[in-house]
Protein backbone atom coordinates (compact mmCIF):
# COMPACT_ATOMS: atom_id res chain seq x y z
CA UNK A 1 0.00 0.00 0.00
CA UNK A 2 1.41 3.43 -0.84
CA UNK A 3 0.27 4.64 2.24
CA UNK A 4 2.23 2.26 4.17
CA UNK A 5 4.93 3.56 6.68
CA UNK A 6 7.76 1.39 6.18
CA UNK A 7 10.47 0.97 8.63
CA UNK A 8 14.24 2.43 7.56
CA UNK A 9 17.79 1.99 8.45
CA UNK A 10 20.42 4.06 7.75
CA UNK A 11 23.00 1.90 6.04
CA UNK A 12 25.56 3.48 3.85
CA UNK A 13 27.75 0.86 1.50
CA UNK A 14 31.60 1.50 2.04
CA UNK A 15 32.55 1.60 -1.97
CA UNK A 16 30.34 4.50 -1.39
CA UNK A 17 32.70 5.78 1.48
CA UNK A 18 35.94 4.68 -0.84
CA UNK A 19 34.89 6.99 -3.20
CA UNK A 20 34.32 9.71 -1.74
CA UNK A 21 37.97 9.04 -0.14
CA UNK A 22 39.44 8.64 -3.75
CA UNK A 23 37.74 11.89 -4.61
CA UNK A 24 38.98 13.84 -1.63
CA UNK A 25 42.36 12.60 -2.21
CA UNK A 26 42.37 13.80 -6.35
CA UNK A 27 40.70 17.28 -5.24
CA UNK A 28 41.45 20.38 -7.17
CA UNK A 29 41.20 23.36 -5.56
CA UNK A 30 41.46 27.10 -6.90
CA UNK A 31 44.04 29.74 -6.54
CA UNK A 32 43.79 31.68 -2.93
CA UNK A 33 41.45 34.11 -2.89
CA UNK A 34 43.04 38.12 -3.00
CA UNK A 35 41.10 38.75 0.51
CA UNK A 36 41.84 38.69 4.08
CA UNK A 37 38.41 37.94 4.86
CA UNK A 38 35.66 35.70 3.29
CA UNK A 39 34.04 38.46 1.39
CA UNK A 40 35.07 36.70 -1.94
CA UNK A 41 33.59 33.68 -0.17
CA UNK A 42 34.92 30.79 2.00
CA UNK A 43 38.65 31.19 2.01
CA UNK A 44 41.46 28.25 0.69
CA UNK A 45 43.24 27.88 3.33
CA UNK A 46 39.73 27.09 6.03
CA UNK A 47 38.53 24.55 2.78
CA UNK A 48 41.95 22.75 2.46
CA UNK A 49 41.57 22.15 6.34
CA UNK A 50 38.05 20.91 6.51
CA UNK A 51 39.05 19.28 2.93
CA UNK A 52 41.81 16.92 5.30
CA UNK A 53 39.97 16.10 7.63
CA UNK A 54 37.05 14.85 6.33
CA UNK A 55 39.68 12.35 4.48
CA UNK A 56 41.68 11.49 6.94
CA UNK A 57 39.71 12.42 10.35
CA UNK A 58 36.40 12.35 9.99
CA UNK A 59 34.49 8.78 10.79
CA UNK A 60 31.04 8.47 9.06
CA UNK A 61 30.10 5.18 10.90
CA UNK A 62 29.88 7.42 14.11
CA UNK A 63 27.02 9.61 12.53
CA UNK A 64 25.12 6.67 10.97
CA UNK A 65 25.23 4.80 14.29
CA UNK A 66 23.78 8.24 16.30
CA UNK A 67 21.09 8.63 13.77
CA UNK A 68 20.45 4.50 13.96
CA UNK A 69 19.67 5.03 17.60
CA UNK A 70 16.27 6.87 16.75
CA UNK A 71 13.69 4.86 14.70
CA UNK A 72 13.84 6.16 11.22
CA UNK A 73 10.74 5.17 8.79
CA UNK A 74 9.56 6.04 4.71
CA UNK A 75 6.25 6.54 3.17
CA UNK A 76 5.32 7.79 -0.16
CA UNK A 77 3.45 11.02 -0.73
CA UNK A 78 2.18 12.14 -3.59
CA UNK A 79 4.62 9.92 -5.58
CA UNK A 80 7.61 10.73 -3.26
CA UNK A 81 9.31 8.49 -0.27
CA UNK A 82 9.39 10.74 2.28
CA UNK A 83 12.25 9.72 4.96
CA UNK A 84 11.50 10.55 8.53
CA UNK A 85 12.80 10.29 12.17
CA UNK A 86 9.70 9.33 14.57
CA UNK A 87 11.06 9.44 18.41
CA UNK A 88 7.88 8.93 21.00
CA UNK A 89 8.63 10.32 24.57
CA UNK A 90 8.27 8.35 27.35
CA UNK A 91 5.79 10.45 29.12
CA UNK A 92 2.58 9.47 28.70
CA UNK A 93 1.15 12.82 28.28
CA UNK A 94 3.72 13.92 25.56
CA UNK A 95 2.33 16.06 22.73
CA UNK A 96 3.27 15.39 19.03
CA UNK A 97 5.46 18.24 17.84
CA UNK A 98 6.68 17.69 13.60
CA UNK A 99 10.03 19.79 13.27
CA UNK A 100 11.27 21.01 9.76
CA UNK A 101 14.98 21.53 8.59
CA UNK A 102 15.75 23.90 5.73
CA UNK A 103 18.73 24.55 3.40
CA UNK A 104 21.72 24.11 3.97
CA UNK A 105 20.58 22.33 6.85
CA UNK A 106 18.75 18.75 7.49
CA UNK A 107 17.86 16.88 10.34
CA UNK A 108 21.56 16.19 11.83
CA UNK A 109 20.66 20.50 13.30
CA UNK A 110 18.04 18.57 15.58
CA UNK A 111 20.40 16.03 17.17
CA UNK A 112 21.09 18.26 20.06
CA UNK A 113 17.63 19.23 20.84
CA UNK A 114 15.98 15.50 20.47
CA UNK A 115 16.88 13.94 23.81
CA UNK A 116 15.63 17.18 25.78
CA UNK A 117 12.40 17.67 23.87
CA UNK A 118 11.18 13.85 24.29
CA UNK A 119 12.75 13.23 27.21
CA UNK A 120 13.05 15.93 29.41
CA UNK A 121 13.17 14.57 33.21
CA UNK A 122 16.28 12.66 31.69
CA UNK A 123 18.07 15.65 30.84
CA UNK A 124 17.62 18.03 33.66
CA UNK A 125 13.76 19.39 32.77
CA UNK A 126 10.33 18.81 33.48
CA UNK A 127 7.79 16.42 32.17
CA UNK A 128 5.28 18.63 31.17
CA UNK A 129 7.70 19.75 28.24
CA UNK A 130 7.84 16.03 26.53
CA UNK A 131 6.96 16.16 23.24
CA UNK A 132 6.66 13.05 20.65
CA UNK A 133 8.71 13.97 17.75
CA UNK A 134 8.27 13.86 14.02
CA UNK A 135 11.25 15.02 11.84
CA UNK A 136 11.10 14.38 8.36
CA UNK A 137 13.40 15.06 5.75
CA UNK A 138 12.20 17.54 2.86
CA UNK A 139 11.50 16.23 -0.67
CA UNK A 140 14.98 16.53 -2.42
CA UNK A 141 16.70 16.88 0.93
CA UNK A 142 18.20 14.09 2.87
CA UNK A 143 17.12 10.31 2.66
CA UNK A 144 13.80 11.54 1.22
CA UNK A 145 13.39 10.92 -2.34
CA UNK A 146 13.16 14.10 -5.41
CA UNK A 147 10.37 14.66 -7.29
CA UNK A 148 10.12 14.04 -10.54
CA UNK A 149 7.39 16.65 -11.05
CA UNK A 150 7.49 20.40 -10.57
CA UNK A 151 4.99 21.68 -7.80
CA UNK A 152 6.84 20.64 -4.92
CA UNK A 153 6.86 24.22 -3.22
CA UNK A 154 6.42 24.89 0.32
CA UNK A 155 2.23 24.63 -0.28
CA UNK A 156 2.44 21.11 -1.66
CA UNK A 157 5.15 19.99 1.34
CA UNK A 158 2.80 21.77 4.09
CA UNK A 159 -0.08 19.73 2.87
CA UNK A 160 2.31 16.50 2.74
CA UNK A 161 2.99 16.94 6.67
CA UNK A 162 -0.21 17.21 7.62
CA UNK A 163 -0.57 13.87 5.61
CA UNK A 164 2.17 12.61 6.98
CA UNK A 165 0.54 13.66 10.43
CA UNK A 166 -2.51 12.09 10.00
CA UNK A 167 -0.68 9.02 8.91
CA UNK A 168 1.17 8.92 11.91
CA UNK A 169 -2.25 9.24 13.78
CA UNK A 170 -1.68 12.22 15.12
CA UNK A 171 -5.25 14.27 14.70
CA UNK A 172 -3.62 17.23 16.61
CA UNK A 173 -0.18 18.79 16.62
CA UNK A 174 2.45 21.13 16.69
CA UNK A 175 4.76 22.40 14.03
CA UNK A 176 8.55 24.25 14.25
CA UNK A 177 10.55 25.08 11.76
CA UNK A 178 13.61 27.25 11.10
CA UNK A 179 14.95 28.60 7.09
CA UNK A 180 12.39 26.77 4.73
CA UNK A 181 11.40 24.52 7.43
CA UNK A 182 9.63 27.87 8.54
CA UNK A 183 8.24 28.36 5.58
CA UNK A 184 6.57 24.91 5.24
CA UNK A 185 5.16 25.87 9.10
CA UNK A 186 4.03 29.07 8.13
CA UNK A 187 2.15 27.73 5.25
CA UNK A 188 0.49 24.86 7.18
CA UNK A 189 -0.71 27.98 9.63
CA UNK A 190 -1.85 29.80 6.96
CA UNK A 191 -3.56 26.64 5.10
CA UNK A 192 -5.32 25.84 8.10
CA UNK A 193 -6.59 22.32 7.61
CA UNK A 194 -7.92 21.33 11.03
CA UNK A 195 -5.05 19.31 12.57
CA UNK A 196 -2.28 22.00 13.68
CA UNK A 197 -2.96 23.79 17.09
CA UNK A 198 -0.08 25.80 16.51
CA UNK A 199 3.45 26.45 15.63
CA UNK A 200 6.28 28.02 15.92
CA UNK A 201 9.13 29.33 13.56
CA UNK A 202 12.61 30.82 14.52
CA UNK A 203 12.85 32.74 10.73
CA UNK A 204 10.09 35.04 10.44
CA UNK A 205 9.34 35.94 7.09
CA UNK A 206 6.88 38.68 6.92
CA UNK A 207 5.56 40.88 4.08
CA UNK A 208 6.73 44.54 3.08
CA UNK A 209 7.34 46.64 5.99
CA UNK A 210 4.24 48.35 7.74
CA UNK A 211 3.98 52.10 7.09
CA UNK A 212 4.41 52.68 10.62
CA UNK A 213 7.50 50.57 10.95
CA UNK A 214 8.40 52.29 8.08
CA UNK A 215 8.47 56.04 8.81
CA UNK A 216 9.17 55.83 12.44
CA UNK A 217 11.38 52.74 13.05
CA UNK A 218 12.59 51.78 16.24
CA UNK A 219 16.53 51.51 16.11
CA UNK A 220 15.68 47.69 16.47
CA UNK A 221 13.62 47.90 12.94
CA UNK A 222 16.76 50.11 11.58
CA UNK A 223 19.08 47.48 12.27
CA UNK A 224 16.65 45.02 10.78
CA UNK A 225 16.69 47.14 7.74
CA UNK A 226 20.45 46.84 6.85
CA UNK A 227 20.67 43.30 7.87
CA UNK A 228 18.55 42.01 4.99
CA UNK A 229 19.54 45.18 2.61
CA UNK A 230 23.48 42.99 3.55
CA UNK A 231 22.04 40.28 2.61
CA UNK A 232 20.11 41.52 -0.91
CA UNK A 233 23.74 42.74 -1.67
CA UNK A 234 26.14 40.60 -0.51
CA UNK A 235 24.38 36.86 0.81
CA UNK A 236 21.56 36.04 -2.08
CA UNK A 237 23.30 35.22 -5.13
CA UNK A 238 23.31 31.63 -3.91
CA UNK A 239 19.77 31.22 -3.54
CA UNK A 240 19.48 33.44 -7.04
CA UNK A 241 21.47 30.52 -8.87
CA UNK A 242 19.26 27.93 -7.47
CA UNK A 243 15.97 29.37 -8.02
CA UNK A 244 17.00 29.87 -11.32
CA UNK A 245 19.95 27.07 -12.51
CA UNK A 246 19.64 24.57 -9.99
CA UNK A 247 20.39 21.97 -12.18
CA UNK A 248 23.55 23.38 -13.87
CA UNK A 249 24.59 24.10 -10.28
CA UNK A 250 23.79 20.22 -9.65
CA UNK A 251 26.95 18.77 -11.91
CA UNK A 252 29.34 20.66 -9.94
CA UNK A 253 27.96 19.55 -6.36
CA UNK A 254 27.19 16.25 -7.84
CA UNK A 255 31.27 15.75 -8.80
CA UNK A 256 33.30 17.43 -6.22
CA UNK A 257 32.78 16.69 -2.49
CA UNK A 258 34.47 19.47 -1.68
CA UNK A 259 32.36 21.80 -3.84
CA UNK A 260 29.43 20.59 -2.05
CA UNK A 261 30.89 21.30 1.06
CA UNK A 262 32.62 24.89 0.19
CA UNK A 263 28.70 25.21 -0.75
CA UNK A 264 26.90 24.40 2.08
CA UNK A 265 29.75 25.69 4.79
CA UNK A 266 30.10 29.62 4.16
CA UNK A 267 26.79 29.80 4.93
CA UNK A 268 27.55 28.64 8.50
CA UNK A 269 29.84 30.66 8.79
CA UNK A 270 27.94 33.85 7.40
CA UNK A 271 24.58 33.27 9.15
CA UNK A 272 25.72 32.39 12.81
CA UNK A 273 27.83 34.34 15.87
CA UNK A 274 30.65 36.33 14.34
CA UNK A 275 32.99 33.52 13.70
CA UNK A 276 35.91 33.71 12.22
CA UNK A 277 34.93 29.92 10.75
CA UNK A 278 32.06 27.84 11.26
CA UNK A 279 34.03 25.86 13.66
CA UNK A 280 33.96 28.40 16.27
CA UNK A 281 30.32 28.43 16.94
CA UNK A 282 29.87 24.39 15.67
CA UNK A 283 31.87 21.15 15.98
CA UNK A 284 33.20 20.19 12.30
CA UNK A 285 32.38 16.35 13.10
CA UNK A 286 28.55 17.66 13.28
CA UNK A 287 29.36 20.42 9.98
CA UNK A 288 30.59 17.29 7.84
CA UNK A 289 27.71 15.17 9.31
CA UNK A 290 25.18 17.41 7.48
CA UNK A 291 27.23 17.66 4.13
CA UNK A 292 27.50 13.84 4.53
CA UNK A 293 23.58 14.00 4.34
CA UNK A 294 23.88 16.26 0.74
CA UNK A 295 27.05 14.13 -0.70
CA UNK A 296 25.78 10.79 0.37
CA UNK A 297 22.50 11.24 -1.12
CA UNK A 298 23.63 13.33 -4.18
CA UNK A 299 20.93 16.23 -3.24
CA UNK A 300 22.78 18.93 -4.65
CA UNK A 301 20.52 19.80 -7.48
CA UNK A 302 17.87 18.42 -6.22
CA UNK A 303 17.62 20.39 -3.00
CA UNK A 304 17.88 23.40 -4.93
CA UNK A 305 15.02 23.08 -6.38
CA UNK A 306 13.25 24.37 -3.97
CA UNK A 307 14.49 27.30 -4.31
CA UNK A 308 13.02 27.23 -7.99
CA UNK A 309 9.48 26.12 -6.67
CA UNK A 310 9.08 28.96 -3.95
CA UNK A 311 11.45 31.48 -3.73
CA UNK A 312 10.56 34.02 -6.37
CA UNK A 313 7.13 34.68 -4.59
CA UNK A 314 7.44 33.35 -1.19
CA UNK A 315 4.05 32.71 0.48
CA UNK A 316 3.55 35.88 3.03
CA UNK A 317 -0.29 34.92 3.66
CA UNK A 318 -2.19 35.78 6.97
CA UNK A 319 -1.71 33.00 9.48
CA UNK A 320 -4.31 33.08 12.36
CA UNK A 321 -3.45 29.70 13.84
CA UNK A 322 -1.94 30.53 17.33
CA UNK A 323 1.52 31.54 16.68
CA UNK A 324 5.12 32.05 18.63
CA UNK A 325 8.27 33.99 16.70
CA UNK A 326 11.72 33.39 18.26
CA UNK A 327 14.48 36.27 16.82
CA UNK A 328 18.01 35.56 17.06
CA UNK A 329 20.33 37.78 16.51
CA UNK A 330 21.98 36.78 13.82
CA UNK A 331 19.36 35.45 11.74
CA UNK A 332 18.78 37.04 8.24
CA UNK A 333 15.52 38.57 8.56
CA UNK A 334 14.76 40.04 12.11
CA UNK A 335 11.79 41.85 12.06
CA UNK A 336 9.98 43.59 14.90
CA UNK A 337 6.71 42.19 16.60
CA UNK A 338 4.29 45.04 15.00
CA UNK A 339 5.83 43.74 11.75
CA UNK A 340 5.22 40.33 12.32
CA UNK A 341 2.39 41.02 13.61
CA UNK A 342 0.81 42.31 10.24
CA UNK A 343 0.76 38.87 8.80
CA UNK A 344 0.78 36.23 12.17
CA UNK A 345 -2.45 37.45 13.47
CA UNK A 346 -2.57 35.32 16.79
CA UNK A 347 0.86 36.14 17.99
CA UNK A 348 0.97 34.58 21.33
CA UNK A 349 4.43 34.21 22.21
CA UNK A 350 7.71 36.06 21.02
CA UNK A 351 11.11 35.51 21.97
CA UNK A 352 14.12 37.33 21.84
CA UNK A 353 17.67 35.69 22.32
CA UNK A 354 20.49 37.35 23.13
CA UNK A 355 22.86 35.39 20.70
CA UNK A 356 22.80 32.50 18.29
CA UNK A 357 21.75 32.34 14.43
CA UNK A 358 20.16 31.13 11.21
CA UNK A 359 20.71 27.43 12.66
CA UNK A 360 19.73 27.98 16.20
CA UNK A 361 18.91 24.44 17.18
CA UNK A 362 21.97 23.77 16.13
CA UNK A 363 24.42 26.44 17.43
CA UNK A 364 22.69 27.31 20.88
CA UNK A 365 20.60 24.64 21.58
CA UNK A 366 19.80 25.53 25.36
CA UNK A 367 18.77 28.75 23.71
CA UNK A 368 16.56 26.70 20.87
CA UNK A 369 14.87 24.95 23.61
CA UNK A 370 13.80 27.52 25.60
CA UNK A 371 11.97 28.88 23.18
CA UNK A 372 9.83 25.73 21.58
CA UNK A 373 8.84 25.26 25.39
CA UNK A 374 8.07 28.58 26.32
CA UNK A 375 6.20 28.85 23.04
CA UNK A 376 4.15 25.96 23.49
CA UNK A 377 3.76 25.54 26.86
CA UNK A 378 1.09 28.81 26.73
CA UNK A 379 -0.86 26.41 24.14
CA UNK A 380 -3.47 23.73 23.64
CA UNK A 381 -3.84 20.85 21.77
Amino acid sequence: MKEAIRDYKIDIQQPVLDDLQARLAMARFPEKEPVDDWSQGIPLAYVEDVAAYWRDGYDWRRCETALNQYPHHMTEIDGVDIHFMHIRSPEPDARPLLMTHGWPGSIIEFMDVIGPLTDPAAHGGEAKDAYHLVIPSLPGYGFSGKPAKTGWGVEAIAKAWDILMMRLGYDRYFAQGGDWGAMVTSVIGAQNLGHCAGIHINLVVVGAPPEEVVKNPTVEEQESFKRFANYQTQGVGYAEIQRTKPQTLGYGLADSPVGQMAWILEKFQGWAEGGSAPDDNFDRDRLLDNVMLYWLNNAGASSARLYRESFSNPNIEPVHMPTGCSIFPNEIMTPSRRWAEKRFKNLQYWGEADKGGHFAAMEVPELFLREVRNCFGGMQL
